[in-house]
């Protein structure tokens, strides 16, 4: 993916996350006063020595000194890459990651950006072409009839861009614009065969010759967001199988991401109050053709938690369409279980079962739009589906059978995030098992920690290991943990005491504690000329996070800080100070405290300066001393007689 992401959307995320929504999807929270804990996830323990702040949004390990922003979070626990785990978190608020051109690699960033749009041009001719096809091909007829009998009109066909790719193994090659004189134009087309394969529509034999993928079929542009064409999909006119046929992986469509009908229905739609999740291409046009213009499908792929947190962005409720079949009601269940960690609070998915032998194009077309509307309206909720999955076979009226209830629910309704829609569905649990809630919430808190990564996988995610196999080095002058990628060998995360770090409770490390917490004083402070002067290594970070703070144009959070340092040297310290030196809650009485630490560093390092100019003097002789340094021993009053 080309670009950067740019700072001020990583800090726009940073601001519209929960991390305590972040981790409680992963890992089980507790509430302890202010705060969350928990047992670490990065290190084996028995007592919860894991700490996260709501309020300045950060996570720290008081036993390996794991700690940072949602991102850093998200890398170390899901052990990906930083441009990942951003995508990650944007995706839960409902935001696309922009890209930008920056630093030393803009010439490269324009020359990916240049490919990708190079793709997007090719893709587009492409479906022009077989629009074409479908208009004027001499085999058009076929086609045509097909859409037909399947109730389209004409208008439908034009508003999908649905298009035609005829019999025969070369078309899009001898669609390909060739002047054999022309040496440039003959370029072009050599270009354009290479984008067609990358793009998957040409296939490359072992001869090196090239054949069209799709042939004598009805063919189904897939687009973007943006409306932008990224795929196809074909739908066989004869015998041949597949029956449906997609474009493959290709730098620009990934189909576990996208879904069919998605750019049309936000299109058609100004306020989406559902999304209809269907199976295939036709379903989603036929019911367009009735006036139902809200249904998406996937693209011959189980639906992802990718395709539902993309849903999520447009709408808070899904609708799910399943044959009434066995084979429906498992892929239902299936999808219960994805469901289950996007069930933040606020959204909802339903699960339609139409009867044995309809999908949604015949029920329509047999029974009509409303008819078609009352069944939506009958979908079951997917609380209705857990219990009744979890329940199915066991006799409740029995004190086993409760327990059995209890043992299949707990498992699924651990997944669900933290938040009063999983609150219900212990409550629920409770109540159709007579079990006391405390009870359900101690097992499931012992399910989440039976499910927390081991030591091998901490030991995986720590921030150097992952720096070294970040594969998008676009990034890499973006955030500081980049350019400290391989500075030392990353093992599992080790208790670090304060003397370790360098970071007993000494004004200096107060100044960085309080600037952690309140950002805004760097605003209206000005650090003292001394600490430049002070050799520390606490010292050079107080004046990096000072100077850091002081030049951005926007105000910056305590996770926006964590955050930026996540993976570096400085990192652990940062986190240290953040989590264990915390400032008073009052903001007047923080800025207070930091002018009196500031002094308190200039008195000590006058301090110091005296102490070294004094024992100098006690080496020297009074008639060795020199005009500034008897004016200064004449200042401090000293009577030096040697």
């Amino acid at each position: 993916m080309a670009g950067l992401i740019p700072q001020q959307f990583i800090d726009d995320v940073l601001d519209r996350v929960d991390i305590v929504e972040v981790i409680d999807r992963r890992v089980s929270l507790k509430k302890s006063g202010r705060n969350y804990t928990a047992c670490c996830p990065f290190h084996d323990e028995k007592n919860p020595s894991f700490s996260v702040n709501p309020d300045k949004q950060f996570f720290y390990c008081f036993g390996c000194g794991a700690g940072g922003n949602s991102v850093g979070f998200i890398m170390d626990y899901e052990n990906i890459d930083f441009p990942a785990a951003v995508e990650t978190l944007a995706a839960m608020v409902g935001l696309d990651v922009p890209r930008e051109e920056t630093g030393g690699n803009s010439e490269l960033q324009r020359k990916r950006k240049s490919q990708s749009q190079s793709l997007y041009d090719v893709l587009g001719w492409t479906a022009h072409h077989f629009q074409t096809q479908l208009r004027q091909h001499s085999n058009k007829k076929q086609a045509i009839e097909y859409l037909k009998n399947r109730g389209l009109s004409g208008e439908i066909a034009r508003d999908f861009g649905i298009g035609y790719a005829p019999p025969g193994w070369d078309n899009l090659l001898q669609a390909i614009e060739e002047t054999p004189d022309d040496s440039n134009k003959n370029k072009t087309r050599q270009q354009k065969i290479a984008q067609l394969e990358t793009c998957g529509m040409l296939v490359k034999k072992d001869n090196g010759d090239f054949y069209d993928r799709f042939r004598e079929r009805i063919i189904f542009p897939i687009r973007d967001n943006r409306g932008r064409v990224i795929a196809f999909g074909g739908r066989v006119l004869n015998d041949d199988k597949p029956k449906y046929l997609n474009s493959p992986e290709t730098p620009v469509f990934h189909k576990q991401r996208e879904l069919y009908g998605l750019y049309e229905a936000r299109k058609a739609n100004r306020q989406l109050d559902y999304l209809l999740m269907v199976e295939g291409y036709m379903d989603v046009v036929s019911l367009v053709q009735f006036g139902i213009s809200n249904a998406v499908a996937t693209l011959g792929t189980a639906s992802s938690i990718y395709h539902l947190e993309k849903i999520f962005r447009h709408t808070s409720k899904l609708v799910v369409c399943f044959d009434g079949d066995a084979a429906g009601k498992k892929a239902a269940a299936r999808l219960l279980e994805t469901a289950l960690p996007a069930m933040s609070d606020g959204r909802e998915v339903c699960f339609l079962f139409l009867p044995d032998g309809e999908d949604p194009d015949t029920y329509v077309r047999s029974n009509g739009k409303e008819a078609f509307f009352h069944t939506v309206e009958q979908a079951m909720p997917l609380e209705t589906l857990l219990f009744q999955t979890a329940s199915e076979g066991i006799n409740l009226d029995s004190g086993a059978g409760k327990a059995k209830l209890s043992q299949r629910a707990l498992p699924l309704i651990q997944q669900l995030p933290h938040g009063v829609f999983k609150q219900l569905m212990l409550t629920k649990l409770a109540n159709e098992t007579g079990a006391d809630i405390s009870l359900l919430q101690s097992r499931e808190a012992e399910i989440t920690a039976s499910k927390s990564p081991s030591s091998s996988k901490a030991s995986a995610a720590t921030p150097t290991d992952r720096n070294q196999r970040n594969s998008d080095k676009s990034n890499k002058d973006q955030q500081p943990s980049n350019n400290n990628a391989n500075d030392t060998a990353a093992s599992k995360p080790k208790k670090l005491a304060s003397s370790e770090l360098g970071l007993e409770k000494t004004p200096i490390v107060w100044a960085i504690a309080l600037l952690l917490h309140y950002p805004q004083l760097a605003k209206t402070t000005e650090m003292p000329s001394c600490v430049e002067a002070i050799d520390s290594k606490e010292a050079k970070l107080l004046l990096k996070l000072f100077t850091h703070i002081k030049t951005q144009s926007q105000a910056v959070t305590t996770s926006m800080l964590l955050g930026y340092w996540h993976g570096t040297s400085e990192a652990a310290a940062l986190n240290h100070c953040a989590s264990r030196h915390k400032p008073s809650e009052e903001e007047a009485v923080a800025s207070d405290e930091f002018s009196d630490v500031l002094k308190r560093i200039e008195e000590q390092f006058e301090g110091r300066e005296l102490s070294q100019f004094i024992a100098e003097l006690e080496r020297k002789p009074l008639s060795d001393l020199s005009e500034d340094e008897r004016k200064k021993l004449k200042s401090i009053g000293l009577n030096k007689s040697k």
